[in-house]
C-alpha cells in the first residue's frame, strides 16, 4: 500500500482484508484435496476468535503508516464486528453439529449448502466489481492494483510452505497451514467496503475481494494439485482426479481405525469368557460372552 500508487479506497480495503482472518474456503480446499482438514478447521477457529483483537490492532498500526492520518472514523466498526460474530456463529455452530450429529449425509448435505454460500457471494461481488464507470471494472484497473492484491497471496503460500517444511510437519499439515496462511476473508472485506464506500469509491473497493479471491482461486487450486501429485495430501498421486475430489480419504481413514479398535476390541472381550463343550457327535462348540 505504501509502495504502489494504489487509490484510498482500493489500499484501504486491501489493508482490512489482508488482515483478516481465514475464512471458510480454506477448510473447503483441504477437504477438497484432502490435506489436514482437523487442523484447517482447527485453524480457522483460533484465527477468527483472535481476529477480534487482533483485527482492529492490525489496522490501528497499518492504517496510520501508510495515510499519515487517522482513517479509523472511516471503518465501520459495528460492520466489522458483525461480520466477524457471523464466521464465530457458523465455526461454533459447525463444530457443534459435527460433534452431535454423527450422519454422512448430513455432513455431505450441509458441505453442498456451504459451497451454494460461497458461489452466490463470489457471483455478487463480481456483480457490484463490473458496475459503474469504465476505470472502475476489474479488468480495466492500473497494473499496481494486480500486483498489491496478488502479492500478499502468493507470498504467504511460498513463505508458510518453506516455514512448515523447515519445522518438520507431516506433508498434509504443511499444505494445510500453507493454504491457511494466504487465504483471507473476503466476505469481512466485502462487508466493510459495502458499509464505508459509495459510488465509484465503492465498485474501487469491491474489486479488492473479488481479485482477491480469483487469485486464491488459482494460486491455492494449482498449490494442491501439485501437493497432490506429490504425496503431499492423503490421497493417492495414482488415484484418478475426480476420485480424490469426491472422495474424503481423512473420513475413511477415520473410519478404518474406529472398525479396527472396533475388531480388536471384540476380540479382547471374545478372548477373556468363552467356554467349550462336546455334543454327542464329538463336535466341539465355542460360546462366546460378549
Amino acid at each position: 500500500v505504501m509502495t504502489l500508487p494504489l487509490k484510498f479506497a482500493t489500499g484501504l480495503t486491501l489493508l482490512v482484508l489482508t488482515s483478516s482472518p481465514g475464512g471458510s474456503y480454506p477448510n473447503w480446499w483441504c477437504s477438497l484435496f484432502n490435506a489436514d482438514l482437523a487442523l484447517s478447521v482447527s485453524m480457522t477457529a483460533i484465527s477468527t476468535i483472535l481476529s477480534i483483537v487482533m483485527l482492529p490492532l492490525n489496522l490501528l498500526l497499518f492504517t496510520r503508516f501508510s495515510y499519515n492520518t487517522d482513517v479509523l472514523h472511516i471503518i465501520d466498526w459495528t460492520a466489522l464486528f458483525v461480520a466477524l460474530s457471523v464466521v464465530i456463529i457458523a465455526i461454533s455452530g459447525g463444530l457443534y453439529c459435527s460433534a452431535n450429529f454423527h450422519s454422512r449425509k448430513f455432513n455431505k448435505y450441509s458441505n453442498k449448502l456451504g459451497n451454494a454460500a460461497g458461489l452466490l457471494l463470489i457471483i455478487f461481488s463480481a456483480t457490484v466489481t463490473n458496475t459503474g464507470d469504465a476505470d472502475t471494472k476489474i479488468w480495466s484497473r492500473h497494473w499496481s492494483f494486480y500486483v498489491a492484491v496478488a502479492a500478499p497471496c502468493l507470498g504467504g503460500l511460498v513463505l508458510a510452505t518453506v516455514l512448515s517444511t523447515l519445522l518438520n510437519l507431516h506433508r498434509p499439515e504443511r499444505v494445510t497451514v500453507a493454504i491457511e496462511a494466504c487465504y483471507q476473508n473476503v466476505g469481512i472485506a466485502t462487508s466493510l467496503a459495502l458499509a464505508m464506500f459509495e459510488g465509484d469509491d465503492l465498485n474501487e473497493a469491491m474489486g479488492v475481494p473479488f481479485f482477491y479471491g480469483v487469485v486464491e482461486a488459482v494460486f491455492v487450486g494449482t498449490y494442491c494439485l501439485l501437493a497432490w501429485k506429490m504425496n503431499w495430501t492423503k490421497a493417492p498421486s495414482n488415484a484418478p482426479l475426480w476420485q480424490v475430489i469426491f472422495t474424503s480419504y481423512e473420513v475413511l481413514e477415520q473410519e478404518d481405525k474406529e472398525s479396527m479398535g472396533s475388531e480388536v476390541n471384540l476380540s479382547d472381550s471374545a478372548n477373556l469368557e468363552h467356554m467349550e463343550e462336546r455334543n454327542e457327535n464329538g463336535f466341539l462348540t465355542t460360546y462366546f460372552n460378549l
